[in-house]
């Protein structure tokens, strides 16, 4: 049997999940996304052990669905093992949307080092993962890739400088993945990586005496008055009071009408054209927005809290069919859930300043209630963690792994079109 076929037939048929991480440039904006397949499964380290099977349903997707709808104008890094690069399903993947990322179990034989070489001719890019030391394996590898991955909790904090530097001195891109905090990706950046892979972008640095920003406050007070129902002249009254909230919503609702032939120039009359459901969501998106500035949904924090947020509502209408206000509660609560890293405030202080449904509350404050278990499996997921607590999460949602890739593709989607409505 051939290789590819042998690969395909090993994939259980709808058993697994999809993971996207997010790889930030320099400017920490997203360039590219890492898209992992994890087999569901009991154990805290379930995962897809044949690295074959697993690029191949990378690839079936990939080219049923098309990656944009994966990665939007991202690129995608893919995992290939010896299997997957001798095979020809490979070439089912284009070259222009994917970076194939050989493991590190991959030897450089002379025949693996002519067929990377025989891709790279059709136009594929190459990445090494996992490195944790300059090799004659690597080096031999080096040559042909574009990117090398150096994971930060493989090698050492005072053997990383001469390693980077070793890299670099062969002209080589490098990518830190596994960051954590700031102060790793500062490192890094001084180090001069190129690329960021890891959450350190969305983990709260609490600053003492924090205080959220005017502008934020306004826009929080505007997610009160819709919560609690208020009159539309309440409403417009709360816009007018500030100017920054004001043009970007004149801005926003401009940019969605393009082509209409008509330009909105008042506040009342954009209230009217986004209605509350969208006004909401943008009031929601824009927490998250520098005050003045265009929205950007390529920032790392926003894509993600938007991405959460739809993910989250997706579910609630898998598990409350036609339950529209429950479905924008969780949507609240997967865009509200980044709050602390962009305030750089405890979500309790965060939430002193909003009125919100208790169940949001919990779910934010201590991922209780059935938008906490929501909120639990997106986060889990986000790390590729498909173990036993993700499992039973999912089994009390009573959610298949097929409908939480389904949710996933729509969400990402939904995120996308976003991004060009915003552009």
């Amino acid at each position: 049997m051939h290789a590819e076929a042998t690969a395909v037939s090993s994939m259980p048929s709808d058993e697994f999940f999809l993971a996207r991480q997010p790889i930030l440039g320099r400017d920490q904006h997203l360039v590219a996304f890492e898209l992992l397949f994890r087999a569901a499964g009991e154990h805290e380290d379930a995962r897809l052990t044949d690295g074959a099977a697993a690029t191949a349903a990378v690839i079936s997707h990939a080219s049923q669905l098309g990656l944009e709808q994966v990665v939007g104008e991202q690129l995608a890094f893919v995992n290939v093992d010896e299997v997957v690069l001798m095979s020809d399903f490979v070439r089912f993947l284009p070259p222009r949307k994917v970076i194939l990322e050989i493991l590190e179990t991959v030897k450089p034989t002379e025949q693996l080092l002519a067929r990377v070489a025989e891709l790279k001719a059709l136009g594929f890019k190459f990445a090494l993962d996992d490195v944790v030391d300059h090799t004659a394996e690597v080096d031999k590898l080096l040559g042909l890739v574009d990117v090398v991955k150096i994971d930060l909790k493989g090698v050492h904090r005072k053997a990383l400088r001469p390693l980077a530097a070793s890299l670099r001195a062969v002209d080589k891109k490098l990518l830190a993945e596994k960051v954590e905090t700031v102060e790793e990706f500062q490192l890094c950046l001084e180090l001069g990586f190129e690329f960021f892979q890891g959450y350190y972008f969305a983990r709260p640095v609490i600053l003492s005496g924090r205080k959220i920003a005017p502008s934020k406050l306004t826009i929080l007070r505007l997610l009160e008055l819709l919560n609690a129902d208020a009159e539309d002249a309440a409403i417009e009254s709360a816009v007018k009071r500030d100017a920054l909230t004001s043009l970007n919503l004149l801005r926003l609702v401009n940019g969605r009408a393009a082509g209409s032939g008509r330009r909105i120039e008042s506040v009342s009359e954009a209230i009217a054209r986004l209605g509350r459901k969208q006004l909401r969501r943008w009031l929601q998106i824009l927490l998250y927005n520098t005050p003045g500035a265009p929205v950007e949904l390529n920032a790392p924090l926003l894509q993600l809290a938007t991405t959460r947020g739809k993910l989250l509502e997706l579910m609630s209408l898998y598990v409350h069919p036609d339950n529209v206000v429950c479905a924008e509660r969780a949507f609240t609560v997967g865009i509200m859930s980044l709050a602390d890293a962009l305030f750089s405030m405890p979500m309790a202080d965060i939430l002193d300043n909003v009125e919100l449904a208790d169940d949001v509350r919990a779910a934010l404050l201590h991922r209780e209630g059935t938008f906490g278990t929501m909120l639990v499996v997106v986060e889990r997921l986000e790390k590729a963690d498909t173990g036993r607590q993700f499992t039973a999460a999912l089994r009390r949602l009573g959610l298949t792994s097929k409908q939480v890739r389904d949710i996933e593709l729509e969400a990402f989607d939904w995120v996308r079109e976003l991004a060009y409505e915003a552009a």
